[in-house]
């Protein structure tokens, strides 16, 4: 089986994006969501996985306008999950943020995700969170 495409700074359609979001966390299919309109005003970049035409997989990258970058909604459509795809993703997300002149990539998860993100390099931190 070959491991999806990835594309770079694609562009988003919003429903297919709030699709496989639904799907990802295993909420009904809903509310599209303005992803196109909020990367393009917030994103430093973002990675998208591809079956043919079928997006099944996320992450994008948000910036602090200087050296500060934050991973968030990295996603993979659980028919596609335990290939590679996640961390494909991931690396794929760092390298770019890279070479645009970020130094430090950010991201906060679950417990039960720990593993993932070391295995993607990250390595853990304390942080604070306030929900508002």
């Amino acid at each position: 089986m070959t491991s999806p495409a990835l594309r770079v700074r694609f562009d988003v359609d919003d429903a297919a994006l709030s699709r496989l979001h639904a799907r990802a966390f295993g909420e009904p299919p809903g509310e599209v969501r303005p992803w196109a309109a909020r990367l393009a005003r917030h994103g430093v970049t973002w990675v998208g996985a591809f079956e043919g035409d079928e997006l099944v997989g996320f992450v994008h990258a948000c910036g602090d306008g200087g050296t500060h970058a934050f991973v968030l909604d990295t996603v993979v459509d659980p028919a596609h999950r335990g290939r590679g795809t996640g961390r494909r993703l991931v690396e794929r997300l760092t390298a770019e943020v890279r070479s645009v002149g970020c130094t430090w990539l950010h991201v906060d998860f679950e417990p039960h995700l720990d593993g993932f993100y070391r295995v993607c390099g990250f390595r853990p931190t304390s942080a604070g969170l306030l929900r508002l």
